[in-house]
């Protein structure tokens, strides 16, 4: 174990050959893909509901999904299973049906074509379905507090549940943790941040508003086409005029200079990122309640300014906070291959590319750019491919790594971390998992031109050329 001395036996409850960590989108998708390979396969999720960020956080939409020209999907598979099925119940717009400069999309421009509006209520549900049809077993409101090592192999996890603690026995885990949690407890080289001085990215407090009057928002952003830069092809950030004109009143002081307000699948109902928490360590329980806090207090207020300011919004209510803080950034695992920027924009395809995505660079509030942000967009090619060496993490031998705290620089990060190319991930990682079981290997020594044939049987766009 990582060093602590347990006064009394915890019994061994589960064995499985497949344990993943973490119900968020890499953990939806890891869960599906292991299990409908034939293998035992158990998740495990510390909150009542599997999402993640997308059920407990309210983040959404879901962002691209398409290449950078719009023209072509890349992250199909279980992503896009899982949109169709969320589809049929009324609870998503599929991306093929959404374009940019929309009230999907915020109206942006760049990087932000094809996004997916969706119901949180509709995601868990159709996520719990999915998982659980595949064949895996689910076990909700327990965390992993521990590792038990044997060398460099994990040989089972210290489980905290209702009925107290429980040993997991396991083949293969996959930390879809989100934070590198297992990679963490198991000594696994991680980075916090930026390696040069641990700065991570801020947090935000997602909101939903109802009762909206859609219409009257997209009015008044026609009225104001040249101040969004549309003529230019180029946006400046929605309603930014409003904000700047309520920094010059007093009213604003929040570290954003514009709103990010997206439509959901219903009209009317907007997802709102506008919070901006900023020194926050998601590892912390401190800081996360610290930021939970104060991003209630910034949503009410921001939420209050909206309706005095914003057209559409005057006769507008507040439906309900993220019950967890929106968290960007934590820790980043050293693996066998560290994906950089010039990858991404670039359109770097490696040969053991087990995604394709085109998701833009997108740092928030850092530096100059403190009240938005850097958002790059790819400069060659019309995608990029993410390796399966990022997912393998140095050190421990049965551990694979899916979902935003792969092995990658905080610039490449900061595009694959959204949900999209986490369910890409996941799915690769559990498909890998499976295959690893059946071929009597470690993850870091399976076949990846059987992988890469696998993932293509099961639905992945993994196109060379681009």
């Amino acid at each position: 174990m990582s060093g602590y001395v347990y006064k009394k036996d915890i019994p061994v409850t589960d064995e499985v050959e497949v344990l993943i960590v973490g119900g968020g989108s890499a953990g939806i998708a890891a869960a599906a893909a292991a299990a409908r390979r034939g293998v035992s396969t158990m998740l495990v999720e510390s909150y009542g509901c599997l999402g993640g960020m997308a059920t407990t956080g309210l983040v959404g939409p879901f962002m691209t999904s398409y290449d950078a020209t719009g023209e072509v999907q890349v992250i199909k598979g279980i992503f896009d299973e899982l949109v169709r099925n969320m589809e049929e119940r009324g609870g998503a717009i599929h991306p093929s049906k959404v374009r940019s400069g929309s009230t999907y999309c915020s109206f942006i421009l760049r990087g932000h074509d094809h996004c997916t509006p969706f119901d949180p209520e509709v995601l868990k549900i159709s996520a719990e379905e999915m998982v659980l049809k595949s064949g895996c077993r689910l076990l909700l409101y327990t965390k992993i507090i521990d590792v038990i090592l044997d060398g460099d192999r994990i040989t089972g996890v210290v489980a905290a549940c209702k009925s107290g603690l429980r040993v997991i026995k396991a083949q293969i885990v996959v930390d879809c943790s989100g934070d590198a949690d297992i990679a963490a407890m198991s000594n696994a080289p991680c980075i916090l941040g930026a390696e040069e001085d641990n700065w991570m990215q801020p947090g935000s407090m997602f909101f939903r508003a109802g009762n909206v009057n859609s219409d009257e928002v997209e009015l008044e952003i026609s009225r104001n086409r040249y101040r969004m830069g549309f003529d230019g092809k180029r946006n400046w950030g929605t309603f930014h005029w409003i904000v700047t004109e309520g920094i010059e009143r007093g009213e604003w002081d929040i570290d954003r200079s514009s709103l990010g307000m997206y439509e959901s699948n219903v009209k009317g109902e907007w997802r709102l990122n506008i919070s901006r928490l900023t020194g926050i360590d998601g590892t912390k329980s401190e800081d996360l309640t610290k930021a939970s806090i104060e991003g209630r207090k910034q949503a009410f207020k921001i939420f209050e300014f909206l309706k005095k300011n914003v057209p559409g919004y005057q006769n507008s209510r507040l439906i309900d906070t993220g019950s967890s803080i929106g968290i960007r950034e934590t820790r980043h695992i050293k693996g066998e291959y560290i994906l950089n920027e010039n990858d991404l924009l670039d359109g770097i395809i490696p040969e053991d590319s087990i995604l394709m995505a085109s998701n833009s660079v997108d740092i928030h509030a850092k530096g100059e750019h403190k009240g938005s942000g850097v958002y790059t967009t790819m400069r060659n090619g019309r995608w990029y491919g993410v390796p399966y060496r990022v997912l393998v993490p140095l050190k421990i031998e049965n551990l694979l790594v899916a979902g935003r705290p792969v092995s990658a620089t905080p610039n490449a990060a900061s595009a694959i971390r959204v949900m999209p190319p986490c369910f890409g991930m996941g799915e690769a990682a559990g498909t890998a998992a499976a295959l690893a079981i059946k071929s009597s290997t470690t993850p870091r020594s399976v076949n990846v031109k059987k992988l890469i044939d696998m993932l293509k049987e099961q639905g992945a766009f993994l196109e060379q050329d681009n």
